[in-house]
């Protein structure tokens, strides 16, 4: 997979990916991660890349024209399955979306700054919208940090066990049922008895009905989706 992340801040972008597990999911040539500085396509010399919205308002709109020419760069190169834009009226991040999205080859991920972008981007070049809460940041970067570690992760070969993900919360629409490691009793809290039956079916049983339980009494939500 490869993902190209088109920003104003490249330099907020690049820590979380020199680091765990993402970082060596891109030693191991499983990902690549490309970062564009959207200044680049610029062509003044203050290199700018936002403007006065029309009708007036407070706040700055990001110019279509470096969007266009970094976007139709990378088209020329190569095929992408969907172009992300991360904007807090985007659809939420979830699971599901997660889980498709690790699946496509080539993906790019326009991170919105300022105001936004100019509405025309989103008509053109979008293919799709995504929001990680109903809140709003400073810029679309930690966002997209976000929106590729939920994706990258998930890839084959990307974390030490690949069935791991499969027991994530929200996999299944359900939260992940409690999990216990060593020692056995602490502070007279002890792990359920019924984890060391070595009786399998009976574990995944109790796991399936603990999650339930949890999800029932945390995010009741889901269960009615």
């Amino acid at each position: 997979m490869r993902i190209d992340i088109i920003t104003v801040l490249p330099e907020l972008l690049k820590s979380p990916f020199e680091a765990s597990i993402l970082k060596r999911a891109i030693e191991a040539d499983l990902v690549e991660v490309h970062f564009h500085n959207l200044r680049d396509y610029t062509t003044d010399n203050y290199k700018t890349i936002d403007d006065y919205q029309f009708g007036g308002g407070a706040g700055m709109v990001m110019l279509i024209e470096p969007i266009d020419k970094c976007i139709t760069k990378l088209k020329s190169e190569r095929q992408y399955d969907e172009v992300i834009y991360m904007t807090p009226d985007g659809e939420t991040l979830k699971q599901g979306i997660a889980n498709t999205l690790s699946l496509k080859e080539n993906i790019i991920i326009l991170c919105g700054h300022y105001k936004g972008v100019d509405q025309r981007v989103r008509d053109l070049f979008i293919t799709k919208e995504i929001s990680i809460g109903d809140y709003v940041l400073s810029g679309g970067e930690l966002g997209a940090a976000v929106l590729c570690d939920a994706i990258i992760r998930l890839i084959p070969g990307v974390l030490g066990n690949e069935t791991s993900a499969l027991t994530d919360s929200f996999q299944d629409d359900l939260l992940a049922p409690p999990i216990y490691t060593r020692p056995r009793e602490y502070k007279g809290l002890k792990v359920p008895e019924i984890l060391f039956s070595g009786n399998f079916p009976k574990i995944e049983k109790w796991r399936e009905d603990q999650a339930f339980e949890r999800t029932k009494e945390r995010r009741p939500d889901l269960l009615e989706e």
